[in-house]
């Protein structure tokens, strides 16, 4: 076989119990899920900002970075909702390169899955217990999810999962808004399928059991820009593209219609600085059309302490290892006079 298996891993329920949520963790998570779920129903009018580095990559510069966060949310909490970005599962075209810290908790060291669970469930915990900001995830692996489930306030689903089935399953049985990003072909029928699935219950396998769900209503889509035949960037961001978005969410009776808009990947073709103009054109559209205003309800950014990014072993404190981010600076402006605009 070409199968080695290497450990058993602990099932979620024992790593919960060895590493609790604290209670009053529990309160807090359960105040901010409800700011966040009423951003999703419309009934709080405040824009959501997801923001933080393209990959957790470090313990302390993460931590850092999301004490700066909580900070800043404070001078804006009237018009902006922030959660921090704390992505510790990364996904890999071709499968090579660093996978994030379920991985590798030491990108300069060998995969050890195991202090990688450990490793991702301290860091959402101890954000949560020194900045007061529930983080958002990507669900890569839906079967790891349930190590996770009981400290994240939101969970995204990347490009290239939205289309698979136990992805779209898994999200309709999770109690926090699912983002389905459009597929790398630019398709939004499949983005739409996926919200479509998400928002409905299933009976199916996950993790050994056969299990039910009830369907999650804060199911929706991120626009994320595409990628052509020739390799060429597609942005979806453009006021046509959002306006084309909710005529194909008025065909069908979802629920809770809702969108975010991902600046970056292909929408700035990966030029980080391109996330600034981009996102105050989404604010543009907003206040030029309802319809759009009604449907978006924020923002991913990708920022980090130091802009750009640096290769694995550089050891700039606070610097992508993976996709380049906009700076501490940049970010700090960008967020004031994005609640100036509101």
């Amino acid at each position: 076989m070409s199968f080695n298996f290497i450990q058993k891993l602990p099932v979620p329920a024992e790593i919960k119990e060895q590493f609790p949520m604290p209670e009053e963790l529990k309160r807090v998570k359960a105040d901010r899920d409800e700011e966040i779920r009423r951003i999703f129903t419309g009934e709080d009018r405040r824009f959501l900002v997801i923001i933080g580095p393209c990959s957790a990559d470090r313990e302390d510069a993460v931590c850092d970075y999301i004490g700066r966060l909580a900070k800043l949310q404070e001078k804006v909490k009237d018009k902006l909702v922030l959660v921090p970005r704390i992505y510790t599962n990364k996904p890999r075209t071709t499968g090579e390169g660093y996978k994030g810290i379920l991985h590798q908790p030491d990108p300069e060291k060998k995969p050890d899955l195991l202090a990688g669970v450990l490793a991702i469930r301290k860091l959402h915990m101890r954000a949560i217990r020194e900045s007061g900001l529930p983080s958002a995830d990507e669900m890569l692996y839906p079967e790891n999810f349930w190590y996770l489930a009981d400290v994240l306030s939101y969970v995204a689903v990347g490009a290239r999962s939205v289309e698979n089935q136990q992805h779209r399953l898994t999200a309709s049985g999770i109690d926090v808004p699912v983002g389905m990003k459009n597929p790398t072909s630019g398709d939004l029928s499949v983005m739409m399928n996926s919200v479509t699935a998400g928002q409905h219950g299933h009976s199916f396998i996950f993790r050994g059991w056969e299990v039910h769900t009830g369907g999650n209503e804060l199911v929706h889509t991120i626009l994320r820009g595409a990628t052509n035949k020739h390799g060429q960037n597609i942005p979806n961001y453009h006021y046509e593209d959002l306006i084309r978005l909710v005529e194909m969410y008025q065909k069908k009776a979802y629920r809770n219609p809702a969108c975010i808009v991902d600046a970056n990947h292909s929408n700035s073709g990966k030029q980080y600085k391109e996330q600034i103009r981009i996102v105050k054109e989404v604010l543009h559209s907003c206040r030029h059309s309802q319809d759009v205003d009604q449907l978006i309800k924020g923002v991913m950014i990708e920022s980090y302490i130091e802009e750009g990014c640096q290769k694995i072993g550089d050891h700039i404190y606070g610097k992508s290892i993976t996709d380049p981010c906009l700076g501490w600076e940049d970010s700090e402006r960008l967020l004031f006079d994005m609640a100036e605009l509101l």
